[in-house]
């Protein structure tokens, strides 16, 4: 599969909105490095969290809430910040709600066939 179809295949028909908080700090498309992503996805939830944002989103970008892990909030921050600082994800400040998406394109572009991985991964216990 090309690099733009994975793209696209997990692009979803959600388009940004208008009017989107800027995104909290990430690194820079250049700036992702291979070693870092992998070290955030060797954790199962964190890889969970990342795969069922690829493949079960039903909006545009979905708050820590929709995906239904039993953890305590500390806990989750903890999870989606080691997501967002590998450049994994994008967070939004909405209020008091964060909301994350995959950077798909960032990723596609600096690691091709990394999110087709992601998705086609087992979690344990399945």
């Amino acid at each position: 599969m090309s690099q733009s179809a994975t793209a696209d295949r997990f692009a979803g028909p959600y388009p940004a909105p208008a009017g989107l908080p800027e995104p909290l700090p990430e690194p820079a498309r250049e700036e992702l490095r291979l070693e870092v992503v992998m070290a955030a996805l060797s954790d199962p939830l964190r890889m969970g969290v990342v795969r069922t944002l690829l493949l079960e989103s039903e909006a545009f970008d979905h708050p820590c809430g929709w995906f239904g892990i039993d953890r305590p909030k500390s806990s989750l921050t903890h999870h989606f910040r080691a997501l967002r600082d590998a450049g994994l994800i994008r967070q939004r400040q909405y209020g008091l709600e964060r909301r994350s998406h995959v950077r798909v394109d960032d990723l596609e572009a600096r690691f091709p066939g990394l999110l087709a991985l992601i998705a086609d991964w087992t979690p344990p216990g399945s």
